[in-house]
């Protein structure tokens, strides 16, 4: 069971990377940013475009694990789970995917993810891409 919470935590932390995040660390000191990335060992993390507590701004910062209370997310992450099931009814058994990545895998061919269809052309690549929009336009 702590194996599987485990990675949990890190599909959910991995699908931080590239999206804005506060972290506060230890000293109760806020950092707003954009997460670049973390180490899975350590916990500690890089922050790219960075506005500090007293508004002082950076182009990177790293923040070492023990000294991290908290990362809080600013945004709704992509319902990744939710487009996966909209797909299998057109596409059954056919979804692969990657949450670490943030990306599904459509008929080993066609890559989708927050944005859209980003890998993959012809008739199929099209579906994938229709039913992603209306996915969208329903769940905002």
């Amino acid at each position: 069971m702590a194996a599987v919470t485990g990675r949990k935590f890190f599909e959910e932390l991995g699908q931080l990377v590239g999206k804005p995040v506060i972290v506060e660390d230890a000293s109760g000191k806020n950092y707003e940013g954009t997460l670049l990335g973390y180490d899975s060992q350590s916990m500690s993390v890089a922050l790219g475009s960075v506005k500090g507590s007293q508004g002082t701004l950076y182009h990177r910062l790293f923040l070492t694990g023990n000294n991290i209370a908290r990362i809080m997310a600013t945004d709704t992450p992509f319902n990744l789970d939710g487009l996966k099931e909209r797909l299998e009814r057109v596409f059954p058994n056919m979804v692969q995917p990657f949450p670490e990545a943030g990306v599904l895998v459509v008929m080993n061919k066609i890559r989708v993810n927050e944005t859209g269809v980003i890998e993959g052309t012809g008739p199929a690549a099209s579906r994938v891409q229709d039913i992603f929009n209306r996915f969208i336009q329903e769940t905002s």
